[in-house]
């Protein structure tokens, strides 16, 4: 079992190179600031973003609209301008189309496209475009690699294709892919694909079980690809964003196994990878949101006792959440071929 202490933690976060998830999260401590927030450069795009991005998910599967729309519109204010959706997150792209026509030119615009195929990626781009009442957004990827067919995807007839169609098409400035699970695929598509940027699960306690950290990072930063982090706080509890009537937000992965846990420290662990520009969370709550500013606004590279804390709770968590987001490796043919086999496979 590999130790968080073997990730390179050293050098300045603010100046060294995110799906979102809920947090647990206490009232800010400190007064309210204006200070903008820190901003890494995204890998070979050469933009500027914000080390904190926005994820959509909460609020288009569990915010009423009006929630919503206040929750990004504080965001974009305080220098959240890193907004990360998609088509599948239920009412919120057509939540940020209440917003994008007057502030368009204030955000980095993302999102996605849950294909392998390239007529189909592009029309799913198309509409999503349609959805959030814009001509075009900054990046979007074909979503979950860990889902696709990668032999297709990097076809002449596949996803990326038509992604890179869309690019000349002006529909979108930049491509690329995310990867919550099976990181070979994505490592593969880094290596043997032009894209410019990939979203993908790092958190301290994930990597134990699928270690991006360990195989797609590097190779990502080898090419100069730009690196979002997803999942920095394991993701909402069984991977449910929806809310009930007396829920204002969903418990975080970690929630549901350790009470009392300092998320500050999953934060800057995510952020002190080399080659990650911003950390993509999904929040619920104004309180959320405002605490994870100042997280982000004070990032730096952990210590040693902090390290060898969240390797403790790293090996309780894996061990409880195993392979949550799918399988890490590839399944053999043979195992498929039973499965089909088998009554109602």
């Amino acid at each position: 079992m590999a130790s968080i202490d073997a990730v390179a933690v050293e050098g300045d976060t603010v100046a060294a190179q995110p799906d979102s998830a809920s947090t647990k999260l206490e009232s800010p401590t400190g007064s309210a600031t204006h200070e903008p927030l820190p901003q890494r450069v995204l890998g070979r795009t050469g933009e500027k973003v914000p080390i904190l991005g926005l994820g959509t998910a909460p609020a288009g599967m569990g915010m009423g609209d009006s929630d919503a729309i206040a929750l990004f519109e504080s965001a974009i204010d305080q220098g959240v301008t890193y907004i990360d959706t998609a088509p599948g997150y239920e009412r919120a792209q057509k939540q940020l189309s209440q917003i994008l026509p007057r502030r368009r030119d204030e955000i980095f615009l993302v999102t996605k496209t849950n294909t392998s195929d390239r007529k189909e990626a592009i029309l799913k781009l198309e509409e999503a475009l349609r959805e959030l009442n814009t001509d075009a957004v900054d990046l979007v990827y074909v979503h979950s690699m860990g889902h696709q067919d990668t032999d297709q995807v990097l076809s002449s007839e596949g996803a990326l294709a038509g992604l890179q169609e869309a690019q000349r098409r002006g529909l979108t400035r930049y491509i690329g892919v995310t990867g919550h699970n099976v990181p070979h695929r994505v490592q593969r598509v880094v290596e043997e694909a032009d894209i410019d940027v990939i979203m993908i699960a790092l958190n301290f306690a994930d990597r134990l079980t699928y270690a991006f950290d360990q195989s797609v990072l590097p190779a990502a930063v080898n090419r100069n690809v730009g690196v979002a982090a997803m999942k920095v706080y394991g993701g909402a509890e069984a991977m449910k964003y929806e809310t009930t009537d007396q829920e204002r937000r969903r418990p975080s992965a970690i929630e549901a196994v350790i009470d009392e846990f300092d998320y500050e420290l999953a934060l800057r662990w995510a952020l002190s990878l080399p080659g990650v520009a911003t950390a993509v969370v999904g929040m619920y709550t104004h309180q959320e949101l405002q605490q994870n500013i100042e997280w982000a606004r004070r990032a730096a590279p952990l210590n040693e006792a902090e390290l060898q804390k969240l390797q403790t709770q790293a090996e309780r968590l894996a061990t409880h959440w195993g392979e949550h987001y799918g399988p890490c490796h590839e399944q053999p043919r043979w195992r498929k071929w039973l499965q089909r086999l088998r009554p109602g496979g």
